[in-house]
């Protein structure tokens, strides 16, 4: 377990008891589901906690509702902000119609339409939705500005201890339900909230149970700190995983969250969105990029779970479906299925020809093919997609264009190159 230097106060059981009485009346108590296809994949017994089935398709429901329901009366009359992702969003706008309370929210530009429509739904005519900067941490000081020029009261969606005790109301739930011991839980991890309250609640209920946080590589905010004893902010970001794409986790959930974890996984973007696609697929289940994130970690665990009771946390199901093509490309390109060149035909006649008959290979696919030039096709470099069947035909692939003398640059190798074209 990686423990704190100086002793400070887990999320008490006897405060996540209290906020699980606060929830009843709003929350879904989600299912704990055994998993069959995962079960025999990994020879475990692999349970679900289906937070996508919650009232707003995610856990952060709970911790939004268990801090505004305990503010003052004033503190209610003077309304609300709060700055998310999304999830948070939704809880904080279904908070405040549920409780009559006025709300400013603040959302990066890039989150996904779906997610702000039903922010819309769940709190109007309670909310407003203003949408502002690329990332969490722009909405997020945009929001404390607001709060601080109108007197409003902030809602964090991770990094306070209200929060973060309507979370562990997950762990509380999963121990309810579940028959058998626990070896092994893994939850997303973005700001912190959800595995500092769910963490706290197992090392006191079951503390044989190893906690495994799982992040996106392009945002290990919470491993990076573990690592560096203190919270540190990512100089940038990659923004896919909208649910869990922060610079700094929180500095509460930091000190709790480094008393209870075992262990954090770390996850690339293309791994996620093969998981993604896989619970789609195999397992009818729509999970957004932060939901899938505990069930990528399952691979990189899969030795050490085996013949075990294991619980992954789906913590959230707002997925866009106008993002479904991008998740496709992102898993093919993370198997090594999919590869983009920059391809320089040499000038002779049949050169294109040449390169369809004696460079792809039997079961290769062109799935993309736009000169560069559009005034010059004779001479004009080629941007070309192409889509293996396996990944082992990758290096005849090469094998081939060198043999035939076709210059080309590989795209996926080139990350702003990559980002530019594709």
């Amino acid at each position: 377990m990686i423990m704190a230097k100086t002793k400070v106060e887990t999320v008490q059981v006897k405060d996540i008891l209290l906020a699980h009485q606060a929830l009843k009346e709003v929350i879904v108590k989600t299912p704990l589901q055994l998993d069959p296809i995962l079960s025999d994949k990994y020879e475990a017994n692999v349970y679900l906690k289906r937070e996508d089935l919650q009232v707003v398709r995610s856990f952060k429901l709970r911790g939004a509702y268990n801090l505004m329901q305990g503010l003052s009366e004033a503190d209610l009359q003077r309304g609300v902000v709060c700055a998310s992702a999304g999830n948070h969003a939704q809880g904080v706008a279904y908070s405040c119609k549920a409780l009559g309370v006025r709300g400013k929210i603040f959302m990066p530009s890039t989150t996904p339409r779906q997610k702000v429509s039903r922010v819309e739904f769940f709190g109007e005519p309670f909310v407003e939705v203003i949408l502002t900067g690329d990332t969490f941490d722009d909405a997020f000081k945009e929001a404390k500005e607001a709060c601080d020029e109108e007197g409003m009261t902030f809602i964090h969606p991770f990094d306070d201890m209200r929060t973060m005790t309507g979370q562990g109301t997950v762990g509380l739930e999963i121990l309810e339900d579940i028959e058998v011991p626990v070896s092994h839980i893994f939850m997303s991890i973005g700001g912190g909230g959800l595995i500092a309250g769910v963490g706290s609640y197992f090392k006191q209920i079951s503390p044989s149970t190893k906690v495994i946080g799982a992040e996106p590589l392009g945002a290990p905010g919470m491993k990076r700190s573990l690592e560096s004893g203190e919270v540190v902010t990512l100089p940038k970001i990659d923004k896919f995983v909208d649910g869990a794409a922060v610079k700094r986790v929180g500095d509460t959930s930091f000190e709790v969250a480094r008393q209870v974890t075992d262990d954090i996984v770390v996850i690339p973007e293309g791994e996620v969105c093969t998981t993604m696609l896989s619970l789609y697929n195999e397992n009818a289940i729509v999970a957004e990029p932060a939901g899938a994130l505990s069930i990528s970690a399952l691979d990189h665990y899969k030795d050490e779970i085996k013949g075990k009771n294991i619980v992954c946390v789906v913590s959230g199901g707002n997925n866009d479906i106008d993002r479904m093509q991008e998740i496709k490309e992102r898993s093919l390109i993370y198997q090594g299925l999919k590869h983009y060149f920059i391809v320089n035909f040499p000038q002779r006649a049949g050169a294109l020809r040449e390169f369809l008959i004696d460079v792809l290979g039997p079961t290769d696919d062109i799935t993309r093919f736009e000169y560069t030039k559009k005034n010059n096709r004779d001479q004009g470099p080629v941007l070309v997609g192409i889509e293996l069947k396996h990944r082992a035909d990758y290096d005849s692939l090469i094998g081939r264009m060198d043999k035939k003398g076709f210059g080309y640059i590989e795209i996926n190798k080139d990350e702003d190159l990559f980002n530019l074209l594709i």
